[in-house]
């Protein structure tokens, strides 16, 4: 099984339930999901890079260096603007981190610190907010606080099947020796 590439996933954000709730459940969840999921690989193997992609240090880095832009992108629909902030899409602060370099227990540390601070923040909106809406610039669609936020539970689970994906190659390399 292949994980998707991020940027050919297609969304829907149809629904009129306010499931922010179990959103926020999802994203308060994260930290503890990926420490679960990489608490017993071998600490070599963190740092691999096949085919060039990313690490798995590299993705984990990754979900914490995207915190700012989706706290950013809140308050341009708190401030009402027209159109979210752009991401970068090439991944620049990710590439220049040097996450590698990290401990493992550095990067869990960072991402839990940041995510429940936030997570702290969306706990306190209210329904209004929930539903208000900006455009998103690489989806051309409109995404409520919700829909936002549930396209950030999604990329967690995105690279959460990716490291899941890194560590089935390495048990099936570690069979064909």
């Amino acid at each position: 099984m292949k994980t998707a590439k991020w940027f050919d996933r297609k969304f829907d954000f149809s629904t009129q339930q306010n499931i922010f709730p179990q959103i926020i459940e999802r994203l308060r969840g994260t930290p503890a999901r990926l420490e679960e999921r990489v608490k017993n690989i071998e600490s070599d193997r963190l740092t691999i890079k096949p085919g060039n992609t990313w690490s798995i240090k590299e993705n984990i880095g990754h979900l914490t260096d995207l915190e700012p832009l989706w706290m950013g992108r809140l308050e341009d629909i708190r401030n009402r603007e027209t159109e979210l902030r752009d991401a970068d899409l090439a991944n620049r602060k990710t590439g220049e981190a040097n996450h590698n370099a990290k401990s493992l227990a550095e990067l869990l540390r960072d991402l839990r610190q940041v995510r429940m601070l936030n997570v702290g923040i969306l706990e306190e909106l209210d329904e209004e907010m929930i539903f208000r809406s900006a455009l998103h610039p690489r989806l051309k669609t409109p995404m409520r606080t919700m829909d936002h936020f549930l396209f950030v539970a999604e990329h967690d689970d995105h690279h959460l099947a990716r490291i899941t994906e890194l560590m089935r190659m390495f048990i099936k390399t570690d069979k064909q020796k």
